[in-house]
């Protein structure tokens, strides 16, 4: 199974358990443009893998994921929903790097952390590996990426 086909199954697998959403896979791309009006969680890997993974989520799409996540209503971007990104980013950084890892010590995770804004782009400085796979949830789609340094 390729890298890709162990992402789309490990984030179908914690929305189904965690976030309580049902996720069908939209599209598989390579590139992405500007992110409006969304917040991105984000998870650095080290190691034998250096790279980031990150979870680009349009603002509207942030509330009904934390709504689900905290089984509570959400009706502004605040807070909760920050860390109801970054740990989504942070469950699927653990199921990235046992993903990659042979025995679960060559590679270390960050953090995690988010940003978010009106209008910002997203990218590595450095000639990565990009796999970006963008998830419907039924109440609008967001994006799972993967950087990984060549």
């Amino acid at each position: 199974m390729e890298i890709q086909d162990k992402m789309i199954q490990s984030t179908k697998e914690i929305f189904s358990s965690m976030v309580m959403m049902d996720l069908s896979v939209k599209e598989v791309m390579t590139t992405h443009g500007v992110l409006q009006d969304t917040i991105t969680g984000m998870i650095g890997l080290a190691g034998t893998h250096k790279g980031v993974l990150a979870v680009h989520v349009p603002y509207s799409v942030a509330l009904a994921i934390t709504s689900s996540f905290l089984m509570m209503d959400v009706e502004e971007i605040n807070d909760d929903v920050h860390d109801a990104i970054g740990e989504v980013a942070n469950m699927l950084g653990g199921n990235v790097k046992t993903i990659l890892s042979e025995n679960g010590r060559d590679i270390d995770l960050s953090l995690p952390s988010t940003i978010c804004g009106r209008e910002y782009s997203f990218s590595s400085d450095k000639e990565v590996e990009k796999i970006i796979i963008e998830f419907d949830t039924g109440k609008g789609c967001f994006l799972v990426e993967m950087d990984l340094e060549k």
